[in-house]
């Protein structure tokens, strides 16, 4: 069996792009191949570099195999007339490729039909894939395209060569104007022109790296490698890890190396954030530190090639880098002249949406909004100083108006920070607040990423939430609503930092008065004239937040779908409590007791849907008197008991121990089930039986909808008595 190779050669991808392309493109590969029973014996692998993406699999069959399959035509009476075949008989026989007289009769639930086994030949691997790849290389989503000749051959850059091969044979491919041959590209400076591909699989890997071009983990461990050893020049110095940048300079590169480069000690005067940010940012260095930790005066730059031996490189990049911080240091200079506090007017002309006005607009909502939190946080008893909040909510969004954030756009909120540690900001202000302000402005745009921390302090993360909820609240009452992979306002991202701040910081918030206030906040502004007519905000909102929550739980945290979905559909509105039952359902849902009672109330959700979709009544509640068998009786006179005590329970928030007294009523309800016959004829007794299982779900569905849980245990079939 062949292996088989494809490489799309073309202009530099954009590093960002690069991993996310990759890997839909094997994909997209793999699907076809299993779609068209061409699935290989081996693994399916991707090659990646900043010209190129490739997908190869090892061992493709060379042909389809045959196909037989029994086909249905018309129905006898159709086919047949006195014995005879019709023309209806003869047309499905030619369909088929069959005699007529090779028709075979089938029975079927709607009576006797004619049927033909038909056999479909295999068609050619290559021929299949020369046909179907250029869809396949046109449907790989880019956040930018680049289109020419047909409006359905794009790409995230122009194609330069083709390889598409099954071992030696080169499959006759044809993409962007570019045919398929055996002659990909090596490094643009350390290689020679093209270079031949003698065939698919490790052979292909291994004519690349003599090419000078290495797939991406192998330049991840070459970079790691350079990196080391340009840093052991330093006596106690190391590089700092920093995985984005990393990731960023692999797909910057085919055939890495590191050079180390120093700048002016005179520069480590400004903070660290600030080189930091120049030196990653803008020039896609890695900075350098000392054995404490502290930043050294070097950089580390990976380069393109195979190294630097004049220096001439050296120079270029320490020239560059001078001149960033010089430009930098200008800057933070020039901002010292005018406070944090005198910019908060300049806010005034600076816009945050242009339907939601300026961010002088945006800083009094999100003021009003904190205060209001910070007051609610307290009430639960949790620390928290509402002067600190209040003040660092009115200076948060002052350093966009500062010429070092309109350089270094990277820095924002860090830069106001920092100018709020150094500043005076009241002339009355103890130390302390004047770093509890510093902080909670610093960290207010976290966490950016599910990567990222949180706020370090309580008033940071209440900063962080009202702003945040600010952004969306109008977003959303503007409607513009994410949708798919469409977010150009990154709503999703704030949502999920509001969630696993509220986690994180075990604050007593809930999404929907959050919501609520945060829209109210744009009552009677000329934002609110432009709000979107009848556009249902709490609904749509909830749903959002949701799915924020889902999110968090499961892929943050790595609770099951299942504990999810029943935790949520009892409450999504907490994220504290929701993480709570979650950690509490998970912990239970292994013994036995738990999954006979998921099981009966999946049961009992079951009926009740059923009674409703046949207008069955169900009574208003339990009537005593019509209990009738001692199985329900014993169940009803239960319920009342254990729904007290998982209530305190719940209250206390120990949802362990209330699981534990709801799977104590699994003996009543398995005999329940047992013994009593729910669909009763008589239909007084019928709707009481309901109103019983009804009770059980409302009182013990506060927790978790236990219907939700997958349980491991056949679940019992409704026997006749229901």
């Amino acid at each position: 069996m062949p292996d088989f190779l494809l490489e799309i050669g073309c202009e530099e991808i954009p590093a960002r792009m690069i991993d996310a392309g990759s890997r839909e493109l094997r994909e997209r590969v793999g699907k076809l191949l299993e779609r068209e029973r061409l699935a290989p014996v081996g693994d399916i692998s991707s090659f990646d570099s900043p010209r190129r993406l490739a997908v190869l699999a090892a061992g493709i069959p060379s042909a389809q195999p045959d196909l037989t399959e029994q086909v249905t035509g018309p129905s006898v009476a159709v086919a047949y007339k006195d014995g005879q075949p019709t023309p209806a008989a003869h047309a499905f026989a030619k369909k088929a490729g069959v005699d007529v007289s090779q028709l075979e009769k089938a029975t079927t639930s709607k009576g006797e039909y004619l049927s033909a086994r038909v056999t479909k030949k295999g068609r050619p691997a290559s021929e299949i894939l020369a046909e179907l790849l250029p869809k396949e290389i046109s449907s790989i989503y880019w956040p930018k395209n680049m289109y020419w000749r047909k409006p359905t051959e794009r790409l995230v850059r122009p194609v330069r060569w083709m390889v598409a091969m099954l071992d030696a044979e080169v499959i006759p491919l044809e993409y962007g104007g570019i045919r398929a041959c055996n002659d990909s590209r090596g490094h643009r400076i350390l290689a020679d022109g093209t270079v031949s591909i003698p065939k698919a699989g490790a052979a292909y890997v291994n004519a690349l790296a003599t090419a000078k071009v290495l797939n991406r983990p192998e330049r991840e461990n070459q970079i790691r490698k350079a990196l080391d050893a340009a840093t052991r020049k330093i006596a106690g110095a190391r590089w700092r890890e920093d995985k984005a940048l990393l990731d960023t300079v692999v797909n910057l590169t085919e055939y890495p190396s590191a050079l180390l480069g120093n700048f002016d000690p005179q520069f480590l005067e400004l903070p660290e954030e600030v080189l930091v940010t120049v030196m990653r940012d803008h020039q896609k260095y890695f900075a350098v530190e000392d054995a404490a930790g502290k930043l050294a005066p070097h950089f580390l730059a990976i380069l393109n090639t195979d190294g630097d031996r004049e220096g001439t490189i050296q120079h270029g990049n320490e020239r560059v880098l001078r001149a960033r911080f010089n430009d930098a240091r200008f800057f933070w200079r020039t901002d010292q002249k005018q406070s944090l506090r005198d910019r908060l007017e300049l806010l005034k002309h600076v816009t945050f949406q242009k339907d939601l006005g300026s961010y002088h607009d945006k800083t009094l909502r999100t003021q009003r909004l904190a205060s209001w939190l910070s007051e609610t946080v307290k009430q639960k008893e949790i620390a928290v100083r509402p002067g600190v909040v209040h003040k660092a909510a009115c200076l948060a969004k002052t350093d966009l108006t500062t010429e070092l954030v309109k350089e270094f756009t990277e820095l924002q909120g860090i830069v106001g920070g920092l100018y709020a540690r150094v500043q005076v900001l009241d002339e009355h202000m103890n130390e302390d607040v004047r770093q509890e302000i510093s902080t909670a402005i610093y960290d207010h745009y976290k966490p950016e990423s599910m990567e990222d921390s949180v706020p370090r302090t309580v008033e940071g993360a209440v900063l962080s939430i009202a702003d945040k909820a600010d952004s969306i609240a109008g977003m959303f009452a503007l409607g513009l609503v994410p949708s798919g992979s469409k977010d150009p306002f990154g709503l999703r991202r704030q949502a999920n930092g509001i969630v696993r701040t509220i986690a994180e910081h075990k604050l007593p918030i809930q999404f929907k008065s959050l919501m609520a206030d945060a829209r109210v906040r744009y009552r009677d502004s000329e934002a609110e004239k432009k709000f979107a007519a009848n556009f249902k905000f709490d609904e749509a909102i909830s749903a959002f937040f949701r799915e924020r929550i889902e999110f968090y739980l499961r892929d943050a945290r790595g609770f099951a779908y299942d504990v999810v979905n029943a935790v949520l559909a009892a409450d999504a509105d907490d994220v504290v409590d929701a993480l709570a039952r979650a950690d509490a359902v998970a912990k239970a849902r292994s013994s036995a007791d738990f999954e006979s009672v998921s099981i009966a109330f999946k049961r009992m959700k079951n009926i009740l849907r059923q009674a409703s979709e046949a207008g069955r009544e169900v009574a208003p509640q339990v009537d005593s008197a019509l209990l009738k068998e001692e199985p329900e009786r014993a169940l009803a006179a239960q319920v009342p008991g254990a729904a007290q005590r998982v209530e305190v329970l719940r209250a206390e928030r120990n949802y362990e121990q209330a699981l534990m007294e709801i799977a104590k009523l699994r003996p009543a309800i398995d005999h329940f089930f047992d013994k009593v016959r729910v669909m009763a004829e008589d239909a007084k007794l019928r709707a009481n039986r309901l109103a019983l299982l009804q009770t059980l779900l409302k009182e013990f569905s506060t927790i978790a909808d236990f219907s939700e849980i997958v349980t491991e245990g056949k679940e019992s079939k409704e026997s006749s008595k229901q």
